[in-house]
């Protein structure tokens, strides 16, 4: 019998609150995240990777457009904690970030203010170049064509 999936239910529910709601818990989450031991801060990451796909795209896109605002106003450090967090379980299980549809959720990343894409957008280059060459392989492929231009992979 699986455990209930806690963080996956949280992670559903925020979806579906209004921008009034959703962003400061969504900030409280994180700072939580940050605080949290690797296996908890993986389980988090798991589960997140897990929920996204059930969640109904017009819910999921709000809830990915608050995180990425959100995580571009944390310190560099968390920032690239996040990111670094996600990667890895990414390169352990390829097939669950295929099920989402990253072409859509790039478009949502364009959406944000410029500035805001700047600082994700070197986060996430700092992570990728301190990849292995093979795991930096994996995500080029699994990275949409109009995105890997724009982070410059």
């Amino acid at each position: 019998m699986s455990e209930p999936n806690f963080a996956g239910n949280i992670i559903v529910n925020l979806a579906s609150l209004p921008d009034f709601l959703r962003t400061p818990i969504l900030k409280k989450r994180m700072t939580e995240f940050f605080s949290k031991n690797q296996d908890d801060k993986s389980e988090i990451i798991v589960n997140a990777l897990n929920a996204g796909p059930t969640i109904p795209f017009p819910n999921f896109s709000k809830l990915f457009k608050t995180w990425l605002e959100v995580l571009a106003t944390i310190n560099n450090e968390n920032r690239e904690d996040m990111f670094s967090n996600y990667f890895r379980h990414i390169l352990i299980s390829p097939e669950k970030i295929i099920l989402f549809n990253l072409d859509a959720i790039f478009e949502i990343f364009l959406q944000i203010d410029k500035e805001k894409q700047k600082i994700l957008i070197s986060s996430i280059k700092i992570v990728f170049d301190k990849l292995d060459e093979e795991s930096k392989r994996k995500m080029i492929l699994l990275t949409p064509d109009s995105a890997r231009i724009l982070f410059n992979f």
